[in-house]
């Protein structure tokens, strides 16, 4: 069952009972084990005036372990020596906790429509994604952006709602602000980029994958000597990253070994393959590309 947010609404408030000697650790315990929280998450924090103050110690709970409990707690606490429940007492609580004093039937109803509609926002949002370009030729139209449309198009064939993002210039701050927006104001929980992967100093989108997910799988494509030509950087790579709910897949610039990873990463997407082996199975498709293209020069 999924646990919800307490909203830092944690207190419960026991109303009708008197204590004359009772132990309040007992107390605490009784109230646990019917809340199903553990020993240590339960705390009385006040009494005066037939008022039992109980904090729970924890930020979310299970509303369907909460519901309708309110006469099992009040049944258990009497059972304790030095404990007396009046009639007529009653338990109060604020947020997610006053889920206790609701009829158990109706509030289970409730929560099931709750979760089921939840449910559905979530299998909505899973299927997001925003593709962004990264390159100064591209963000000053000097060639032709066939990327975007090409990961669009597969992508929408598979059933997602697809954004095509601004071109992103060649710089780690600014890419991985974008993706970081992506996530935390877009709500996508895919994102394509292509471009910047090179080994050149120019290109710096694996490095801004990394700046959001330190863990990121980054293989190397083809390797270089450092120094030799334009190569800035050791060699080429690709990367698969993770943030928050989100998976970042950055591929190379060239619309065919984009169009060559396409069918790898959707069937990787259907799998749920994790980041570091879907990252292994395109950077191999990648390998076999580059091999073929030095073949042929």
């Amino acid at each position: 069952m999924p646990e919800y947010d307490l909203l830092r609404k944690t207190e419960m408030i026991i109303e009708g009972i008197t204590l004359a000697g009772a132990n309040l650790n007992d107390v605490a315990t009784a109230a646990a084990e019917v809340l199903g929280f553990g020993k240590s998450e339960v705390l009385v924090t006040d009494y005066q005036e037939n008022r039992l103050t109980i904090d729970v110690l924890r930020s979310s709970a299970d509303a369907h372990a909460i519901v309708g409990k309110d006469a099992e707690l009040l049944r258990s606490l009497g059972e304790l020596p030095g404990v007396t429940i009046e009639p007529g007492a009653v338990v109060r609580s604020q947020g997610m906790l006053g889920w206790i004093a609701f009829d158990a039937a109706e509030a289970g109803e409730a929560l099931n429509r709750a979760e089921t509609m939840a449910e559905e926002i979530r299998s909505r949002l899973s299927r997001r994604a925003i593709v962004f370009s990264t390159g100064r030729e591209v963000e000053e139209e000097d060639i032709k952006d066939t990327n975007q449309p090409t990961i669009a198009g597969k992508l929408q064939a598979e059933g997602y709602a697809v954004i095509q993002g601004p071109t992103l210039m060649d710089d780690r701050l600014l890419i991985a602000a974008a993706l970081r927006q992506a996530v935390e104001e877009g709500g996508f929980s895919l994102i394509v980029t292509t471009g910047g992967v090179g080994a050149e100093a120019k290109d710096r989108t694996v490095e801004a994958v990394l700046a959001l997910d330190p863990q990121a799988a980054t293989p190397y494509i083809c390797r270089f000597e450092v120094g030799t030509g334009r190569h800035h950087k050791d060699g080429v790579k690709i990367a698969a990253g993770e943030y928050g709910d989100a998976l970042i897949v950055s591929l190379p610039g060239p619309n065919d070994e984009v169009r060559a990873s396409m069918d790898i990463l959707v069937e990787g997407l259907k799998q749920g393959l994790d980041k570091h082996t879907l990252a292994e199975a395109l950077a191999s498709n990648l390998r076999i590309i580059l091999r073929e293209k030095m073949g042929h020069r």
